[in-house]
């Protein structure tokens, strides 16, 4: 495990960011990485040497990529890349599915398969597509390889991004790598963003996760109403853990002087299916599309083609998650649903009222969660079951819980949509003075992060669903 939350807030973050203040210019890719290599090494000082390798590997491939070009020998590239490719999943799968692998043939089998226990080390699936993405690009000659081994090994270990994205690729800031502008605003936006992704963490997140264990733990004996009050939670735990820690890297590193993409637009005020696949873990699925449904094909050799290439991606996307059959099943339910949207909906979903069509995607990514959230899947059918009331509607334990969790549940589902972002920036916008709308800003920002840092030291319960992955 990596540092606590508590030591990360005031003690590791505070002193890096004043480290790399102070420092010269040239000096500030060197703190980076050090800052880095000890968040990562804090808990785990032996998988380091996971990271360092994949770092040093794909760094040498990037050179030699580029010395094939300039020597003439360019069918040797094809040799480089798949070599890359083949060590970098090989990791992968190694230390994230050969306990699965066994389980599942000994469940079959019956062999009396003992598990080898691997650990996972932290943020595996993250810089393993991170360094992948460098090593095709640069086959693609899309960027140019990185000269300077710090500079790369800083790219691939940043700690602000390294434990749950968002995947940052290389040509999105090659140029950064080697000249930052810092700003008093954008180290102000920084620190804006980096306490607004922190209290949707600590104060949304953790809350709504405490009514989802509470329910989840009743095992498919609950009414449709205490169901559907639990799945609601874990649909807005999920999404205020990831894009909660996806706005603390973001803010983090315009802090340091990056621009790292976005990864989440409110992906629960979709119209479809498919868009919310375009508002939720954009890098994700922007890294499967331009290195996996692209290169298949896309839509490009007509649907029944399409189509494999949709299940190729929707199961490694599930498995991407977690070393499960739920996850395979979560990947593979989307699969059934873009297909079907793509094949059937897509033109009826524009033509239905607004809010049908927005009911609709969070009917369907609702069950997907239950599904997700559900180690056996015996428990997420009794749980699905449940739902749609084989205990019946409603009965006293269901008006408990929705009387004991109701706040919860509606300050959630409202900061989960755009209204109050909108409504927040339109009061902003008529503040004249900079220095009265800066002075609100750093008000909120400082009453923000004084409850999440109390409520951080004083709660045991602080769970990070991205951990394992």
């Amino acid at each position: 495990m990596v540092f606590s939350s508590a030591v990360f807030l005031l003690i590791f973050l505070p002193v890096v960011l004043l480290a790399y203040y102070i420092v010269p210019e040239r000096a500030r890719n060197p703190v980076l990485l050090g800052a880095s290599l000890l968040f990562y090494a804090w808990g785990e000082p032996v998988y380091i040497l996971i990271m360092l390798f994949s770092t040093v590997f794909d760094y040498g491939n990037g050179l030699l990529l580029e010395y094939l070009d300039a020597v003439g020998k360019a069918k040797w590239r094809k040799g480089v890349l798949a070599l890359s490719v083949t060590v970098n999943i090989g990791l992968l799968c190694f230390f994230k599915y050969t306990d699965f692998l066994i389980g599942t043939v000994d469940s079959l089998t019956g062999a009396g398969l003992s598990l080898l226990h691997i650990a996972l080390p932290v943020g595996i699936s993250f810089y393993t597509f991170q360094t992948l993405s460098y090593t095709i690009d640069v086959y693609r000659r899309q960027v140019k390889a990185q000269r300077r081994l710090l500079d790369f090994g800083m790219y691939i270990c940043m700690f602000p991004q390294l434990i749950a994205g968002p995947i940052v690729r290389y040509r999105d800031i090659e140029t950064q790598l080697h000249a930052r502008t810092l700003s008093a605003d954008s180290i102000c936006d920084g620190l804006f963003r980096f306490v607004q992704g922190l209290g949707k963490k600590v104060l949304l997140a953790n809350s709504l996760g405490i009514v989802w264990d509470e329910i989840a733990a009743l095992d498919g004996h609950q009414t449709a109403m205490t169901s559907l009050i639990g799945a609601a939670a874990y649909m807005l735990q999920i999404y205020f853990d990831f894009s909660g820690y996806s706005d603390m890297a973001i803010g983090i590193g315009k802090m340091l002087g990056f621009d790292f993409l976005e990864n989440f637009r409110y992906p629960y005020e979709s119209h479809s299916v498919t868009e919310f696949w375009r508002r939720w873990h954009i890098s994700l699925g922007t890294w499967f599309r331009e290195y996996l449904y692209i290169p298949l094909g896309g839509n490009r050799r007509g649907f029944p083609r399409q189509v494999v290439n949709l299940l190729i991606v929707w199961g490694l996307t599930g498995l991407w998650h977690g070393a499960g059959w739920n996850f395979l099943l979560w990947g593979l339910y989307f699969f059934a649903l873009l297909v079907l949207e793509k094949r059937f909906l897509s033109k009826c979903l524009p033509l239905i009222p607004s809010f049908v069509s927005r009911l609709y995607t969070l009917a369907a990514v609702l069950v997907s969660w239950v599904i997700f959230a559900s180690d056996d899947l015996s428990h997420a059918l009794g749980y699905l079951a449940s739902l749609l009331g084989r205990n019946g509607f409603a009965d006293d334990a269901a008006w408990f819980y929705l009387c004991e969790h109701w706040l919860i549940l509606a300050v959630g589902a409202f900061f989960s949509v755009s209204y109050a972002k909108s409504k927040y920036a339109k009061y902003l916008g008529k503040i004249a003075n900079e220095r009265v709308r800066l002075g609100v800003r750093m008000t909120v920002a400082a009453v923000l992060y004084a409850v999440s840092l109390l409520t951080v030291i004083n709660s045991a319960y602080n769970p990070f669903l991205y951990f394992r992955f």
